[in-house]
């Protein structure tokens, strides 16, 4: 496995790809790319962090920044620690769902926001060519601490108006949480408990040893699942590493499905105000039904965080987000953000009286299913693959914004090329898993027509 080297980033296995001198790299070429100025540096709690924090911090000093350092956090805790302090951007130590031996850098510009493509081609340049601004020693950067970062992205969710800490704490939830060990171990639970929820904490030490797999798809979430059920709890709450994203279990113990976190979050905004939504072109059709209900337009866009929040600010969206989770709210950030989810959430059952089981029974209810296609058995190149969709299906208007996406009828079927790997990525959805595998199957056999 080799380093992988994004727009967005840098990412590896600590120790093999990811070195000290690949750190040194792209924390100069990005200090460079900014000129100095102030750099928001956190981490999430893997074993690797404080030894990449540290070359980090000390490289962006070298290169002339400032350094105020938020140690381990949750990813949008840092996003908003550099709008707190009208930060240049911000670096966040974060491999996020990948396993523990991992490690990466995800890189935020002065709008707390990942960089876009061109931002990210310009840091990659730089450290391709070398081209470091290092400073002399009486112009080198410093560092500060910023203790309160994680309080201060708390206060920031009290303080959003639909947030009622009051009612939550009346309605007397008890919520189990599992962080897998990781940034939201601290954040998390804090959060819960300033609402007045009985935090039953699974793995929230911040020690960067995950207990499962660390993405929370439902092969990994067994343990906190039958946890719910014994323990009578009204809800389940799980983190990814860098707690950006958020899964829900119901008080049965069983999973809203990924999908859902976003389309309950788009229900209870679009409650309090009127707006368009935004989402990407592989996120379920609830999103599109849930806007509906309240006569709002579901605005897609390419897959990518950055990509749903451009669609945002181009359309005005009130709530944005990603089918894996991720909940991106911009009355607090243009970012992902597990915690004003788990907020929007608490605050949604609270309101309407009703258990979680009963509330997810109100969703639309589909299947997504995903694939892949070895280039290598159809000795074509996913170029090639793609365009032949786009002209084969014409007649459905295949939207080619990421790859080809064709909408049907009864589902639709999305076709997207790996950036690591010899594949084309297939993701379906229907009303049930076979039905999708089977709209997949059915325009897969056209590639070969």
């Amino acid at each position: 496995m080799a380093l992988m080297v994004s727009v967005s980033g840098i990412r590896g296995i600590f120790g093999t790809d990811l070195t000290p001198e690949n750190l040194v790299h792209y924390s100069a070429a990005f200090g460079t790319w900014l000129n100095g100025g102030t750099v928001v540096v956190g981490r999430d709690s893997r074993v690797t962090g404080q030894i990449c924090e540290d070359i980090v911090a000390a490289t962006l000093q070298s290169v002339g920044c400032d350094v105020i350092k938020t140690g381990i956090a949750p990813t949008p805790t840092v996003a908003m620690a550099v709008l707190k302090h009208k930060a240049h951007g911000g670096i966040i130590i974060t491999a996020s769902h990948n396993p523990e031996q991992w490690n990466a850098l995800k890189l935020l510009n002065e709008k707390s926001e990942f960089l876009d493509a061109d931002q990210g081609k310009e840091v990659i340049t730089i450290a391709d060519k070398q081209t470091f601004s290092y400073r002399k020693f009486d112009s080198i950067g410093n560092i500060l601490t910023d203790e309160d970062a994680i309080a201060d992205h708390i206060d920031a969710i009290l303080e959003l108006p639909y947030i009622d800490e009051k009612l939550i704490s009346e309605a007397g939830f008890t919520v189990a949480v599992d962080a897998v060990n990781g940034a939201g171990s601290i954040a998390l639970p804090q959060l819960l408990e300033t609402l007045g929820v009985n935090v039953q904490k699974l793995h929230c030490k911040p020690n960067g040893l995950f207990p499962h797999n660390p993405e929370p798809l439902p092969e990994h979430l067994g343990e906190i699942c039958d946890y719910i059920k014994n323990n009578d709890c009204d809800l389940g709450i799980v983190t990814d590493p860098d707690a950006d994203r958020l899964a829900l279990i119901d008080e049965n113990g069983k999973l809203f499905g990924e999908e859902y976190t976003q389309v309950a979050a788009f229900d209870f905004i679009l409650s309090k105000q009127q707006g368009p939504t935004a989402t990407n072109l592989s996120s379920s059709r609830a999103a599109d039904d849930i806007s509906s209900r309240y006569n709002q337009t579901c605005h897609r866009s390419a897959v990518g965080e950055i990509n749903v929040v451009k669609k945002m600010q181009e359309t005005g969206a009130v709530i944005g987000g990603e089918g894996n989770g991720g909940v991106i709210n911009p009355d607090l950030h243009y970012g992902r953000d597990a915690l004003v989810g788990a907020a929007m959430i608490l605050q949604l059952l609270a309101e309407r009286k009703i258990k979680a089981s009963e509330y997810r029974s109100t969703l639309p209810d589909y299947e997504i299913t995903k694939d892949k296609i070895l280039l290598e058995e159809l000795g074509m190149d996913a170029d090639d693959v793609l365009a032949k969709l786009e002209n084969r299906f014409r007649d459905e208007k295949p939207n080619t914004v990421d790859g080809v996406k064709i909408e049907f009828k009864n589902g639709w079927v999305h076709f997207r090329k790996s950036n690591t790997e010899p594949i084309v990525r297939v993701y379906a959805e229907a009303d049930t898993s076979e039905e999708a595998r089977k709209l997949a199957k059915k325009v897969i056999t056209e590639i070969n027509q």
